[in-house]
Formats: C-alpha cells, sequence, structure tokens
C-alpha cells in the first residue's frame, strides 16, 4: 500500500513560529483584515520572515482560475468580481505595518480582461505614496502571455518583478495547470526586463522534488539567466495534501548548496537556494544582497545591520502614518463594508474575457 506522505528528513523539521515581533504582527494583520499567504500557505519561515520585517500578501481574492498540481489554492471561477476598494485598504493596512518589504502575490484571474494586472499597479502605486521606504515586490502570474498586462504592472513600480517558473520544461505540462507554459513564463520574465523602471529586479523560483534531476534544474536556471533574470530562488517542495502531485525525492542541503554555486556561475545576482527556501524567503536580504556592487563582499553581519537600519525606518514610518490616519473600530469597518458590499464591485459584463485577445 502506497504511503501518502513519506516522514520529512530532519533537515526539514523547524521550530513553531513565536517571539513578540511574530504576535504583534500577527494580531495586527488580524485587526486590519489581512491575510498573507505566509500564514495560509503555513509557511515554515513565517517566524524568520516577519521578525525581519517581510510579509507577503495575497490580492485579487482567493479562488485560482488555474489548477496546478503543486498548489492548496482553491480553483473555480470567480465571474469577473474585483474588490475596488482593495488597493486603497491593502496599500493603507500595510502603511500602518512595521515593514522594510512587502511581497503582493495574487492568484491568476484569467476572467479579467487584463488578468488583474491594473489592480497590482494601483496597489503599488498607492502604498508607494503611503510609505515611500517599504520596498516592494509583486509576485504576479502569467497573465495567459498577454504582454500588455506586463507592462501594466512593470509600470507600476515594483522595486522588484517576480514571476515563478515553478519547475523545469519537461514537468511543466504534469505540474502546472494546461494554461501555463514554460516558455510563456520566460517570455514574461524577458519582457518585465525589457520594459522596467529605474532598479526593478527580475526574479523567479524553481521547486525541487517534483521527479527533476539536477541537470535540469541547471538547464531552468540557464534558462532563466538568459531571460535577463537577477534572483532565483531554489527550495524542496512539499506536498500540500494527498491529491497533490506527490514528492518524488527530499533533496539534500549539499545538492541546494551546488545549485546556489551554479547559479553565482552564471552571473544571478542573488540566489537562495535550500530546503526550506520559498519564493519569497527572506526577501529583504536578497533585495539588499542583490544591489550591492559585485565587487565588493557583504558579510552577513553587514545584512543583519542593514536589515536592523531599515526596520527601524520602517517603525518609525508606521508610527507616523497609524498616528496621522487610526484604524476604525471593528464596528465601524463592518458597517462599512455591509454598506458599500454591492456597490464597490465592477460590473461582471465589463471584466469578463470575451475571447482572444492581440
Amino acid at each position: 500500500m502506497e504511503r501518502k506522505f513519506e516522514p520529512k528528513p530532519e533537515w526539514l523539521k523547524v521550530r513553531a513560529p513565536g517571539g513578540d515581533r511574530y504576535h504583534h504582527l500577527k494580531q495586527t494583520l488580524r485587526a486590519l483584515d489581512l491575510y498573507t499567504v505566509c500564514e495560509e500557505a503555513r509557511c515554515p519561515n513565517v517566524g524568520e520572515c516577519w521578525r525581519e520585517g517581510t510579509a507577503t500578501v495575497m490580492l485579487l481574492g482567493g479562488v485560482c482560475t488555474r489548477g496546478c498540481r503543486f498548489c492548496a489554492v482553491t480553483t473555480g471561477d470567480p465571474g469577473g468580481v474585483v474588490d475596488v476598494r482593495e488597493p486603497e485598504h491593502v496599500a493603507r493596512a500595510i502603511a500602518k505595518l512595521e515593514l522594510t518589504y512587502v511581497v503582493m502575490t495574487m492568484v491568476n484571474r484569467d476572467d479579467l480582461l487584463d488578468g488583474g494586472a491594473d489592480h497590482v499597479a494601483k496597489t503599488v502605486r498607492r502604498l508607494r505614496e503611503l510609505r515611500s521606504d517599504i520596498l516592494i515586490e509583486t509576485l504576479v502570474g502569467d497573465f495567459q502571455g498577454h504582454m500588455s498586462a506586463v507592462d501594466t504592472c512593470v509600470e507600476g513600480a515594483p522595486d522588484v518583478f517576480a514571476h515563478n517558473v515553478e519547475t523545469v520544461r519537461r514537468l511543466t505540462r504534469t505540474v502546472r495547470d494546461v494554461r501555463s507554459s514554460y516558455d510563456q513564463s520566460l517570455a514574461v520574465l524577458e519582457r518585465a526586463k525589457k520594459v522596467r523602471t529605474g532598479k526593478m529586479l527580475t526574479k523567479s523560483s524553481i521547486m525541487v522534488g517534483l521527479g527533476e534531476s539536477d541537470d535540469e534544474v541547471v538547464e531552468t536556471m540557464r534558462d532563466l539567466r538568459a531571460a535577463g533574470v537577477d534572483v532565483v530562488t531554489l527550495g524542496q517542495y512539499l506536498r500540500p495534501s494527498p491529491k497533490h502531485h506527490e514528492v518524488k525525492r527530499f533533496v539534500p542541503p549539499e545538492t541546494f548548496d551546488a545549485y546556489a554555486k551554479e547559479a553565482d556561475a552564471m552571473g544571478f545576482l542573488y540566489a537562495a537556494s535550500g530546503p526550506l527556501v520559498r519564493s519569497s524567503y527572506k526577501a529583504a536580504e536578497v533585495f539588499i544582497r542583490a544591489l550591492v556592487d559585485s565587487k565588493s563582499e557583504l558579510r552577513d553581519d553587514a545584512v543583519a545591520l542593514a536589515l536592523e537600519a531599515r526596520l527601524a525606518r520602517a517603525r518609525i514610518a508606521a508610527a507616523r502614518h497609524l498616528a496621522a490616519d487610526p484604524s476604525p473600530t471593528e464596528a465601524d469597518a463592518s458597517a462599512a463594508r455591509a454598506t458599500t458590499a454591492a456597490s464597490a464591485l465592477l460590473p461582471v459584463s465589463s471584466l469578463l474575457r470575451r475571447g482572444p485577445s492581440a
């Protein structure tokens, strides 16, 4: 009889998150009605990242129009419904948090004309107006290959544009939804690099343990680098449930170290590679390291000092914004949601994709 879950090796076991800062941020997120991918996906690094002022927020609802075999997000048809208040609400809420780096990710919204690109860009721009000190990463879908949507996201001016290739070319059709493709993901990343604004970095992530070979992982990194990707992360795939793709192997830490050396030799500005690494793992550290002149060294203690300095500035900015715009009471928030819910949603007819577009 096949076992549904293999026991995890020792290197994948972590302590439960905790500490004053973790619990404070968790309570604040609930009070502001913000839910993070860190919690929803039960990320093993949530405690570490939150202590360093990094969090990942989901935009555009919790229903994805695609059904990838590795992902536990609910699949369905959102029917073109979008909460137009979300960019303002999310921006104001994040502005009140002591964060140095925020990742705004999204479900795939193939039911929308632009895939949700303008919604993401609006959120980035509004947060930038409120807290210019926060570094912003957008982790987005492939928008079915519509490059105008990629342009829209880039024009929102995130510090990092991220899109995950997820797995190697050979496994893409069995791991990802049929509407996703390996070459389409590479094209999205290449386009973002070509139309980037300012010092924007591009970033992608690879899961291992799905049945790929080490040579295929290296080949995927080579393809990402050829597309102009600056930062790559590599981590162990863990099966969310028995219904999802099985884990074919547990990749040992020394193999992840070898991946990182290969990435460095290819010219990536930074590679985060390890069993517990996730797409948004310690994103602030990745950004700081990536911006350092490649000719100079940056020791781990220097990274820690840089992060602490950013965190100190974030606390001051968050306190200033909180004082200027205090949170409404729960009663006020409930009343506002009840009175505006129906009128704030865009008409479905104006958002549904009617057919292929140029």
